[in-house]
């Protein structure tokens, strides 16, 4: 490492297989990345998301004899990532690919153990970096379709991080920010990791209002995040659309191109070569790698650009982008937005430099200016920049729907009240006018249900391989909220049909539903009435 970190902000955006980590003074100087000292490659400051821990390194055991706990290239340097998709099973110290298992659901073991993993890595990350002032902040990243997860996880875990704040952006979001685009810009983020593929619309606006605390800021003892002498951005997610597939995927559907007699667990060797392939097919139209084989010796792969295209091709990747920027652009119609009138696409991860990727870009977006900066640190840098001066409004990736009783169809109904892409916090409240259906009744039932998204993604694994499905969810995409609410009384004598309650539905900064119920006969909102409610988080 250069210098010793000086206060200031830490960022760390966390990979499938490799971890960013980077540092911003704390008088708003230009950010750099950290060569954390013996996690880090030689050549790049970059860290191998692996970890060995044979103790428990969360509990003090001063009488018991301690092994050093190994991270990134030391994991790698001591032959233990050899023993992945091996016959015998890695050793349980070994934490491997956890990242796609943080927040997951349902929870389960193995969901636990990665995020053991994942905060114990966070935490040995964390203790590595040589300070002279220890950060005032911690920033990470997360993916899109686990943010709520990634939440909850560090609420779990972050206590042990001797940091006064932390806080959490989305990784596409984080990365339109680090393309330095002036406020104003709409820009497409195509996040190609390890193990995600994510898509997301986002708006980079500026001098609105006055600075709040950014809904996903984890804020310990009261600190917000308030100082700053840059000028106020705020960045909004107008859609995004993400599958739990990406590069290590493509890894393995090289190896098993090159070789289709192999059955059973994949040697990892071989997973580095094919990662090994594909990363100078970035560049070149030829590769070849040297490949140790299984009973000693060496062999040699090669592989030309378009047979990586055709594989890629046939395994529906291709597909999968083009479902992604679907969902996106629907979320943009909503919003009045033409994708072709985009201000920039921005590719971020490893797999976004292969040149089907860009030439898909291309032809999908003709015209578009691609900014190609950078697609390894942009995450890291716009986390930086988001922190502590800018407000990011996220989106749902579920929507919520009021039940009602249907006079003409004699049945109970659902009535959308945000669909799936719907920004938080709203700026207004959404109002809706309820009427009793009977005579002398005297409250209306509160009933919520959670929509789900008209498609998803499914990754499965037939033989080893991950393939992927596309299903369409049921026409009745609904599963109704375990919560139970106290039921909305009803003004005396008002009639079957007459607009009585003013019912007004907001998402405050914290992901919350709230309802203020007003009544439409008095013009005022009765204690009765709960007038107040907070409903509860959405998803």
């Amino acid at each position: 490492m250069d210098a010793d970190v000086q206060g200031g902000s830490l960022a760390i955006d966390l990979g499938s297989s490799n971890t960013v980590v980077a540092h911003q003074p704390a008088n708003g100087g230009s950010p750099r990345l950290l060569h954390v000292p013996a996690y880090s490659h030689q050549d790049e400051p970059i860290v191998p998301t692996l970890l060995y821990c044979a103790n428990d390194c969360t509990t003090a055991q001063p009488n018991a004899s301690r092994q050093p706990c190994l991270v990134g290239c030391q994991v790698i340097a001591a032959g233990l990532l050899e023993t992945v998709n091996q016959p015998l099973r890695p050793p349980a110290e070994l934490y491997y690919q956890f990242k796609r298992s943080i927040g997951a659901r349902p929870r389960s073991d193995h969901v636990e153990r990665a995020e053991r993993g994942g905060a114990l890595f966070l935490e040995h990350l964390w203790r590595a970096v040589p300070w002279q002032t220890p950060p005032e902040r911690l920033v990470l990243t997360a993916p899109v379709d686990a943010f709520a997860g990634y939440r909850r996880w560090l609420l779990e875990h972050g206590s042990r991080l001797p940091v006064p704040e932390i806080a959490m952006v989305d990784e596409p979001t984080a990365a339109a920010i680090g393309s330095g685009l002036p406020p104003g810009s709409h820009v497409l983020v195509v996040d190609l990791g390890a193990g995600t593929s994510d898509l997301a619309l986002v708006r980079i606006q500026g001098g609105e209002g006055e600075a709040r605390p950014i809904s996903q800021l984890i804020r310990f003892n009261g600190n917000d995040l308030v100082r700053s002498s840059q000028h106020l951005r705020v960045a909004r997610v107008v859609g995004k659309a993400g599958a739990a597939l990406g590069g290590r995927d493509l890894d393995q559907w090289i190896v098993a191109h090159m070789a289709p007699r192999t059955t059973g667990p994949l040697p990892e060797t071989w997973m580095r070569a094919a990662e090994r392939l594909k990363c100078q097919l970035s560049a070149n139209d030829r590769a070849v790698v040297e490949v140790p084989r299984t009973g000693g010796g060496v062999t040699h792969w090669q592989l030309e650009r378009s047979a990586l295209e055709r594989l890629l091709q046939k395994q529906g990747f291709i597909r999968l982008l083009d479902r992604l920027l679907e969902q996106v652009a629907v979320a943009a119609r909503r919003e009045g937005l033409d994708l072709l009138r985009l201000t920039a696409v921005l590719p971020v991860g490893g797999t976004s430099r292969l040149p089907l990727v860009r030439r898909w870009i291309e032809q999908r977006l003709p015209g578009v200016p691609c900014c190609a900066r950078q697609p390894l640190t942009a995450v890291a840098y716009g986390a930086l920049a988001l922190t502590p001066n800018v407000q990011v409004r996220d989106v749902l990736s579920r929507g919520v729907a009021l039940r009602y009783w249907d006079r003409r169809q004699q049945a109970y109904c659902w009535h959308p009240l945000y669909r799936a892409g719907q920004s938080w916090p709203t700026e207004s409240p959404l109002q809706i006018r309820l009427a009793p259906a009977h005579a002398n009744q005297p409250s209306l039932e509160l009933v919520l249900a959670e929509v789900s998204a008209d498609l998803r993604h499914e990754v499965v694994f037939v033989d080893g391989q991950p393939q992927l499905l596309e299903q369409q969810a049921p026409a009745a995409g609904t599963s109704t909220w375990p919560t139970t609410f106290p039921p909305l009384p009803l003004p005396e004598r008002v009639q079957p049909g007459q607009d009585a309650l003013l019912l007004a539905f907001s998402i405050a900064d914290d992901r919350h539903l709230h309802l203020q119920v007003n009544s439409l006969l008095n013009e005022q909102s009765g204690a009765e009435l709960n007038s107040h409610l907070d409903l509860g988080p959405l998803r």
